[in-house]
Order: structure tokens, then C-alpha cells, then sequence
């Protein structure tokens, strides 16, 4: 009888869908809650960030949602709401390997292949799909042309010409170094592989079927004024032609860091992993893919990672803050962003900001999500 019941209550889990709740419904101390929605309360009226959004989930009950600030520097800009769309950054990497790994679970991919079967033209035949995922490729972050093809707003397709050929920075496999060429060679596996732009895979494969109305690799139709406004990173000149607000940067569609969503998009993502892959009826992962995506890949290396996704026991990964628990996933972005899931608590938290983290090496999100993840007075 109990298993016959634990199938029907794991079956009830994998339906369900977010939904609004209060604190203690969901095992959450309101007032400590609160403390999270202070502090991005505190920057944005005071100025140091022009805007945040804030959404925090357990046992897949919605209890804080909101937004802070404003749309963009004018004066007169509109208010963001909790629903508001930023510019996700990093945030965008596990949702490409997201993709990819829909590919392998279809019998298209496997991680444990070399890159050069489906990317027969790259310099180093030593790279497997998966080291691609784990940051231990040995390529690098950004290619040493990234300035000079941004100014001239090279195509992506310049973007993969040049990461196919450019030289490793230690011998695959042999350390750890967070690499976003190495996410953008898996975006391209995903295109060549499935015959479609990632933006247009993601789009059919991921955010319909999940209901992500809000998400899009590169701009997806919609303008960037109404979007949140990005902070810094560089001159006024740089920002209008190639950078973080020039509509070249916002719709490149890079694998790497060119996603719009908004907080509640991502607490879906995420809630849709704790739940072993499965959200409002639709699957799109098995448990064990999820598990995989999930736990370290990295073994004796001491630098955990999962397959696109930063893990809380990472010694390299701090912006989930100092209070989740090893088993924690999820990802940062350099606009301001971080997402996270804990496994333990059943506990969601996306903030979405438009002050660059390394303006402050990630203090701001981490702070916020210290503030969140004390909140929880009972566990799953």
C-alpha cells in the first residue's frame, strides 16, 4: 500500500504546477522573507540598483513575487513589476545545455562522443561533448578576438569559426576553467544535430511546452525598452553599439548569455528539475537525467559542476550564498542574475537585477539569497 502511495503522490508531484501561496503554507517564516525583499528594496530606492525582481518558491507554492526599481534610467521610466523581463547572462548556459541533453535522452547525442563528430572541423579531437558542459574543456571564457568581433558586430557564426580553432589554455580534462566558448561549440552540437536555430529549438522544445511565455534566446520579437535597462559595462558608446543594451548584443542569440526571461519563467525551469523533470502534465527530462545534470562531473578535480549547472558545493560557486545546502544547483549571470534550487528544502529563489555582479563580486545576490534560504522553518 505504501509504494502504491508513493507513486501516486510522485505522480501528483510531477503535475504540479507554481502556484501563489502564503509563507507558512509552505514551511516559510514570513519575516524572515521579508529580510530578502528588504534589501533589494534598500538598493533600488537608494539608487545603487536600477532594477531587481524577486521570486521565491517552496513545495512549489509562489511566496514572495515582486519587483523593484525601474524600467530604464529616464525619468520617467514605468515601474518594474514582479513579471518584468531582464537580460539573464550566464543564466542562459544550463538552459543550453537543457537543450543538448533533450538530444541525448532522443538518441541523437551522447555526452561520452568527441566534439569533432559533430563539429568535424574543431583543432582539438581530445574534447568530448561532455567536458564542453563541465568547464573542463580547456578552452577559454571569452576568445581573445571577443572586443574586436563585438565592435564590428561579427555574426555568431564568426563567434564558432574562431572557437573551433582557438588554442586551449591547459590540456582537456586536466582542471577547471569556466568557459563560455565551450557552452557556445554546445549550442552549435544542438543546432547541426537538430537542423533548427537554438533560439528556434529552445523556444519549441523548452519554453512552450512549459509554458515559459516570457523566455527567449535573443529578444524574441520584443523590444528593448521593455526590457530592464542593464547597468555598466563599459561607455556610453560601447553600451549603444555592441554592448549589454545595443540591440546587436540583445538578440545575437549567444548561447552563452543572450537570454530574456523573467523570475517566474525560471522558477519554472527549476521547479520543473526539482520535480524530476516533469511540470503541469509535461516531461521533459527522465529522473535520472536530471539527477546526472545535476550532481558533480567533475570527480577528482575537487571543482563539482553538473552538466550545465553550477552545484552549492562548488568551492568556485558562492552566489547561491553561504546558508544552501551542497546538493543546491543553478547559475549566475554577469548582468546581476542568479537562480537557484535546493534539493533538501524543496526551496526556488531567482533574482534578477540589472547591476553587474562584479561590481561587487556577487555580494548583493548572495546577501539576498542568504536571507531567502533562512527563511525555511520546515523542509520538505
Amino acid at each position: 500500500m505504501r509504494g502504491v502511495l508513493g507513486l501516486a503522490m510522485s505522480s501528483m508531484l510531477a503535475e504540479a504546477q507554481l502556484r501563489t501561496v502564503t509563507p507558512a503554507q509552505v514551511g516559510l517564516d514570513a519575516a524572515r522573507l521579508e529580510r530578502a525583499s528588504a534589501i533589494l528594496d534598500k538598493e533600488t530606492r537608494e539608487g545603487r540598483v536600477l532594477a531587481a525582481s524577486l521570486l521565491v518558491a517552496k513545495d512549489g507554492g509562489i511566496a514572495l513575487h515582486r519587483g523593484y526599481g525601474k524600467m530604464s534610467p529616464e525619468p520617467d521610466a514605468r515601474p518594474v513589476t514582479p513579471d518584468t523581463v531582464f537580460l539573464l547572462a550566464s543564466i542562459t548556459k544550463p538552459v543550453t545545455a537543457v537543450a543538448l541533453m533533450i538530444l541525448v535522452e532522443r538518441g541523437l547525442v551522447s555526452i561520452e562522443d568527441p566534439a569533432s563528430k559533430y563539429l568535424p572541423e574543431i583543432a582539438h579531437k581530445e574534447i568530448r561533448v561532455r567536458h564542453l558542459l563541465s568547464h573542463i574543456s580547456g578552452m577559454p571564457d571569452m576568445l581573445p578576438e571577443n572586443t574586436e568581433l563585438r565592435r564590428a558586430h561579427a555574426p555568431l557564426s564568426e563567434f564558432v569559426r574562431k572557437a573551433l580553432a582557438t588554442p586551449l589554455l591547459y590540456p582537456t580534462g586536466a582542471d577547471f576553467r569556466y568557459q563560455s566558448m565551450g557552452t557556445l561549440l554546445a549550442g552549435e552540437i544542438v543546432e547541426r544535430v537538430s537542423g533548427k536555430r537554438l533560439r528556434d529549438f529552445e523556444q519549441q522544445e523548452i519554453f512552450g511546452p512549459l509554458g515559459m511565455k516570457s523566455s527567449s534566446l535573443g529578444l524574441g520579437g520584443r523590444k528593448i525598452a521593455d526590457t530592464a535597462w542593464c547597468q555598466g559595462g563599459g561607455s556610453p558608446a560601447d553600451l549603444a553599439s555592441f554592448g549589454a543594451n545595443s540591440p546587436y548584443w540583445r538578440d545575437m542569440g549567444h548561447p552563452w548569455g543572450g537570454m530574456h526571461s523573467t523570475t517566474r519563467d525560471l522558477a519554472v525551469l527549476l521547479q520543473t528539475m526539482l520535480q524530476g523533470g516533469a511540470y503541469g502534465g509535461y516531461r521533459l527530462f527522465s529522473p535520472k537525467t536530471v539527477a546526472r545534470m545535476t550532481t558533480d562531473r567533475n570527480g577528482a578535480l575537487n571543482k563539482p559542476w553538473g552538466l550545465g549547472w553550477g552545484l552549492g558545493n562548488s568551492p568556485v560557486w558562492a552566489y547561491f550564498g553561504d546558508v544552501v545546502s551542497p546538493r543546491a544547483f543553478g547559475h549566475s549571470g554577469a548582468t546581476g542574475t542568479v537562480a537557484w534550487a535546493d534539493p533538501e528544502s524543496n526551496l526556488v529563489c531567482v533574482i534578477l537585477t540589472t547591476r553587474p555582479s562584479g561590481e561587487d563580486d556577487g555580494r548583493l545576490l548572495r546577501l539576498v539569497s542568504n536571507a531567502a534560504a533562512a527563511s525555511v522553518i520546515r523542509d520538505r
